[in-house]
């Protein structure tokens, strides 16, 4: 039987979007509820909205405000789909150092602000053969 791991599970899959209520109705037909609130997270440049899939996993799809910042150029680049996948760790900070010792590269040097109180950091794709992993940690 597969053990779960508490110290790290799959928070979201994100989801880059060009229309946050085009992409929310699609989701929402196929049955899930999302949160009312959106919340911009300026830093990125989005709109981010959530929808539950379980106690723990969320879709999260992000838009760009006004058609700028690193969504928007993962837009314009690769079309909408699929961004990143995100895990919730214990300390983002220590999980931060210790990927760096492994070897893996970090899209920023120190954990910076993210949506849902988080703080966050990102392995670099070309550390996890061609996936964006988002790590974080909720802010006490």
């Amino acid at each position: 039987m597969l053990k779960y791991n508490k110290d790290c599970y799959l928070d979201h899959v994100a989801i880059a979007v060009s229309n946050l209520d085009h992409a929310q109705k699609i989701w929402e037909d196929l049955g899930l509820s999302f949160n009312p609130v959106r919340e911009e997270v300026k830093s990125q440049q989005v709109t981010t909205a959530f929808a539950n899939i379980d106690e723990h996993a969320h879709i999260e799809l992000v838009c760009p405000i006004d058609n700028q910042g690193p969504i928007q150029k993962f837009i314009d680049k690769n079309g909408e789909g699929i961004h990143h996948m995100s895990f919730k760790v214990l300390d983002v900070e220590k999980k931060t150092e210790e990927l760096k010792l492994l070897g893996y590269k970090m899209i920023y040097d120190k954990p910076v602000e993210g949506a849902n109180n988080c703080l966050v950091n990102f392995v670099h794709p070309k550390s996890t053969g061609g996936v964006l992993v988002e790590i974080a940690t909720t802010k006490a």
